[in-house]
């Protein structure tokens, strides 16, 4: 015989509102770092500051190119040497001929590093450069 008292199990439902804090969480987390992720920019690089200049419109595809104080070409968050990165482009520029590359040069870098980039660059066939500056500081 069983003497056990049956316990009534109630079927377990759905819980919408922790599934919608979790997606609401998730959905918060992605706009934050995409907002942050989408320039590719290294944090390391200071660009130097410039009084007229203004904030450009983005274009979709642009190469970000980051030149470190050392002389270092970071591109995609991963250090080039300057042969790679004329494969890199090489490649790029068959598919989009007009392609458009940002170069962040950090503001103590050697004038001949960025020449060298600038140089790759136009032996790729990109003929389409802007140099990225940060805004200058507003005084109160």
């Amino acid at each position: 015989m069983n003497f056990r008292a049956r316990t009534r199990t109630e079927p377990i439902g759905l819980q919408l509102a922790p599934m919608i804090d979790v997606i609401l969480f998730l959905l918060t987390f992605f706009l934050l770092t995409w907002n942050v992720a989408r320039y590719e920019t290294e944090l390391d690089v200071r660009v130097p500051t410039a009084k007229q200049g203004q904030e450009p419109k983005r274009l979709p595809g642009e190469i970000v190119l980051n030149v470190a104080k050392d002389g270092r070409v970071i591109l995609n968050r991963r250090a080039v040497d300057h042969a790679e990165l004329l494969e890199i482009l090489k490649r790029i520029v068959a598919q989009f001929p007009n392609q458009a590359v940002i170069l962040r040069a950090d503001e103590e870098v050697s004038y001949r590093h960025v020449i060298a980039v600038l140089d790759t660059c136009r032996a790729a066939d990109i003929w389409n450069v802007a140099f990225a500056t940060a805004p200058a500081e507003k005084t109160p």
